[in-house]
Parts: C-alpha cells; structure tokens; sequence
C-alpha cells in the first residue's frame, strides 16, 4: 500500500491491485474553532474483500478514524471497488453511494463483470495467470454484496468533503462512472481508463483489456467524452495518479 496526496486534501492509495481515495475537507485555519464539516472525509471506492484491513489502515495514518466516513462512494460495482463497501456499511453505518444506473450491480442483484470462460481462454499468458491468482487471494470470490447501498443525487454528493460531481460513462459498466473533485481539480477515473494493470505491460492512460468491459466500444466512447472536463490530477482504479491534464489523457487512449 502506497499513500500519496497529489493533491491537497485527496489521498490516493495505490492497493496491491486496485486503488481507493480518501477526501478531506481542507482543515481549518487554527484560528477558527473546528467544525464537523471540516474534519469530514469521505472514501471513493474501497479495494478487492481482502484489501479492507489496506482500507482502514490508511484512513487511520490519516491520523482519521474509519467510523467518521461520511460516505463510500462507488464508481462501479466490479468486487476490487466493492470489496469494503459491505463492511462500512454494516460496521459503522456509513452510507455507501453509487449512481442510479449501478444500484442494482453493486447491491449484488446484478452482474456485470468479465466471466471465467474469458478468463480461461487467456490463462495460458503468464500475466493473466498471476492476475487470476491474486484475484483468488484477494478473496473475489467470496465478495459480499452492499445490499444497503444507495443512489446518490447530485445535492447528495454537493453536501459531501470535496464537493464530488458524478460524471457517468457508460460502457465499463451499464452505470459506471468517474468523480469530478472540482474545487481540488481532480477526477477519480475508477475504471474508466486505467494507468497500469496486472495483465498490462504498458503504462500511462489506456484502456483495460476487452474482457473487462461489458460493452468495450461504449466505453471508449464514453471515455473519449472526459476530454472537456478541467482536471490535471487523474485519479485511477488501477495504476499511478498523474499529473496531466484530462484531455491530454484521453487524446492517448486507443480502443
């Protein structure tokens, strides 16, 4: 687990295989008494089932206790995004979001995710196969759903540390979607493009492998669309955080 702040505030925590963001509202000046406001902070996705000890040690070196979470917000329902969603929220009753369209993927009535007769049909490549490994180690398979997730709306989220905006990108998932942190300048991909991957030898903004994505044109698509947004800070599911303008980022993606 490496802990970085690419941006005052946002806490990128780069996991063994899948990445979650912790955002705080800016600390007030030690003139001012303290609010809850400002000691809020809020978790944007939360790592593979047994990346959740990863989860809370990092709020906690945050000098935050996990408890206070005002919100986990979800970019989409794949289990190393959801893998502490459950946990937060039957612990400590933290409200965990997610857009409309991706409710039901992330309460577990759905699926929509790469199958194992597509992951089969690769498993002789040497990267696959370590990626099918840790994917087993990192208890994928016995996720358990946030039954009690909710649909976020757009004052929801306004009401929350770093004032997110939810952009949705249809194609990764049916409700996928990347967070705009606007006041920070920043945006949490998720799995909209990616900067590195297990199965990947490149690195820098691309695309995750076909098999990923439910609907591979779409999410190009979609991805493409990004392009108008103002962010310099890129926040993804999988890779390093850059500091590169948004556009730039989506000039390079290629299907």
């Amino acid at each position: 687990m490496k802990i970085s702040e690419p941006v005052p505030g946002v806490h990128f925590v780069e996991g063994p295989a899948s990445n979650w963001i912790i955002v705080r509202d800016a600390p007030a000046p030690a003139s001012v008494a303290a609010t809850p406001a400002a000691a809020g902070f809020i978790v944007i996705d939360g790592g593979y089932p047994a990346d959740r000890d990863l989860v809370l040690s990092s709020i906690r070196q945050l000098g935050l206790e996990p408890a206070d979470a005002r919100a986990m917000l979800i970019t989409h329902g794949h289990v190393d995004h959801t893998g502490s969603a459950a946990y937060f929220s039957r612990t400590f009753g933290t409200p965990v979001l997610c857009s409309p369209e991706e409710l039901a993927h992330v309460q577990g009535k759905e699926k929509h995710q790469v199958t194992l007769g597509q992951v089969l049909l690769r498993v002789w490549r040497p990267r696959v196969f370590r990626w099918m490994l840790h994917v087993i180690k990192a208890k994928a398979l016995q996720a358990e759903p946030a039954t009690r997730a909710e649909a976020w709306t757009p004052d929801k989220l306004a009401g929350l540390p770093g004032r997110p905006e939810a952009i949705t990108v249809p194609g990764h998932t049916p409700g996928n979607v990347a967070v705009l942190l606007p006041d920070a300048g920043a945006i949490a991909v998720g799995d909209t493009f990616v900067t590195g991957h297990p199965i990947s030898s490149k690195q820098g903004p691309q695309m995750l492998h076909r098999m990923y994505h439910s609907n591979p044109a779409a999410a190009l698509s979609s991805a493409r669309q990004l392009e108008s947004l103002q962010a310099n800070v890129i926040l993804p599911g999988h890779g390093p955080a850059l500091q590169m303008s948004l556009s730039e980022a989506v000039s390079k993606l290629r299907g």
